[in-house]
Order: structure tokens, then C-alpha cells, then sequence
């Protein structure tokens, strides 16, 4: 049986219980699917992140992009939307929030921010093969 998206976010950064709303100057939040959530969406493919070139620029839905906040850029995805990324290598998962558009490298499906690619064990090689799931 596998975990719930609620159940595993809590496990998630030593059982951080913060959401995108709560944040401070203090602690990073992570994105919290709400509980029950229906996974539409899942797709198989390689993921990239992108940092410190972006970071303090204006992301596709206004807000200001932060390499340390677990947010992704996906193409088509509704903003808000909340998804599971399974690294498909080592099994190591991380539940991100699109807020931006992206990759335009045709051979990717998601750009992770790099608190996100450095959770998941991509930030050495800097792409890697995922699994992705949407949450409503």
C-alpha cells in the first residue's frame, strides 16, 4: 500500500508541516497536497532543475522564484497544482508546486527548483529520469 500525498509530505524535510501560504524567514516551506487529493495526471521522463541564474526573477504566474522553495516550471499544468516527483534512480520523492512554465528543452518534462533536485539527488548530474503525478 502505498502512501497517501498528505501522509508522505509530512515525512518529507524531517516532518515539515509548512505550506506555501505559511512562510517565513526562518524555514522553507514545502508544497502540501490538500488531503484526499485525486492524482489526474502522471507522466515518465527526465527532469532538470535550474537555481541561482533565476532566482529573485519573476516566475509565469507572478511569484518571485526562491531555489530554496520546493516549486516547479512544467508546460501545461495549472499553477497551484501539486505534484509528486519520484526520482526513478534511487526512489527518493519530493512534492513540488508549479509555479512557473517550462522546460523548453524538448527531451524534459519538468524544471525542479534546486531545493527540489537537491532533495531527489539531481543537483550532481543535473538531469535526471522521474516520474511525475498531479494532484488536484
Amino acid at each position: 500500500m502505498s502512501a497517501s500525498p498528505s501522509s508522505a509530505l509530512a515525512s518529507q524535510n524531517g516532518a515539515i508541516n509548512h505550506t506555501i501560504s505559511q512562510k517565513s524567514s526562518s524555514s522553507r516551506s514545502t508544497a502540501k497536497p490538500r488531503p484526499n487529493a485525486d492524482r489526474f495526471m502522471v507522466a515518465v521522463g527526465k527532469a532538470s532543475y535550474y537555481a541561482t541564474r533565476f532566482h529573485g526573477r519573476t516566475t509565469a504566474n507572478g511569484e518571485t522564484f526562491d531555489m530554496k522553495e520546493f516549486t516547479a516550471a512544467h508546460r501545461s499544468l495549472p499553477f497551484g497544482t501539486i505534484v509528486r516527483v519520484t526520482n526513478l534512480n534511487n526512489g527518493k520523492m519530493v512534492f513540488v508546486k508549479i509555479n512557473d512554465r517550462g522546460p523548453f528543452k524538448k527531451n524534459r518534462i519538468i524544471d525542479l527548483s534546486k531545493a527540489a533536485a537537491k532533495k531527489l539527488d539531481l543537483v550532481d548530474n543535473g538531469i535526471g529520469r522521474v516520474k511525475i503525478e498531479a494532484y488536484n
